[in-house]
């Protein structure tokens, strides 16, 4: 049976995902992806046009942070804390991918920062702003610290229970979790 261009590039994606999240970057092939997919060597290259190129869409991860302003201001670590739950227990592949990947390969390494820098670190700044009554310089210019805080906490725990498996966080109940975790993400985000 033939598959469609669009049927095989997501077969070759969901394949590759897989291998990354397995093994690594350094240790997946090409032929071991291709063959996952069920096709030939040759079809990746003609989608993706290089192993580079094929980790870099199947490590794409957007966190769709939510709007945190819409939280109520004293729960914002909680509300934060349970998206990131709910984020990666809905996820493909891509973050095993990034976590396994990013102490081995500086391009993922990158990858993480730039999503940091894009997409935790503006609704940090927009939630601090709009806790003051006025500009508040300090506000915005202490978002990239207070990210960085963040993402230390959450990807620790998600190295640990997705990536690591480390008893007893690989089984803790999410909710459990959550109530953990977000009086620390509380203190970040907020004074």
């Amino acid at each position: 049976m033939r598959r469609s261009a669009e049927e095989t590039k997501r077969s070759i994606l969901a394949a590759a995902r897989e291998r990354f999240a397995a093994q690594g970057y350094d240790r997946a092939t090409v032929r071991a992806i291709a063959a996952d997919a069920g096709i030939d060597p040759s079809m990746v290259m003609r989608y993706f046009g290089s192993k580079e190129a094929l980790f870099a869409t199947a490590a794409d991860f957007d966190l769709a942070i939510p709007d945190l302003s819409r939280a109520p201001r004293e729960r914002v670590g909680e509300a934060l804390a349970a998206h990131f739950f709910r984020r990666w227990e809905e996820d493909s592949g891509q973050l095993r991918i990034l976590l396994r990947t990013a102490v081995t390969d500086e391009a993922v390494t990158e990858r993480i920062r730039t999503v940091l820098a894009e997409q935790i670190t503006p609704p940090i700044a927009e939630l601090r702003a709009a806790g003051t009554d006025g500009p508040a310089p300090s506000a915005s210019s202490d978002a990239p610290t207070r990210a960085a805080m963040v993402a230390s906490q959450m990807l620790g725990v998600a190295l640990c229970r997705y990536v690591l498996r480390l008893p007893p966080v690989d089984t803790m109940d999410a909710d459990d979790l959550v109530a953990r975790l977000g009086p620390t993400l509380q203190g970040y985000l907020v004074d």
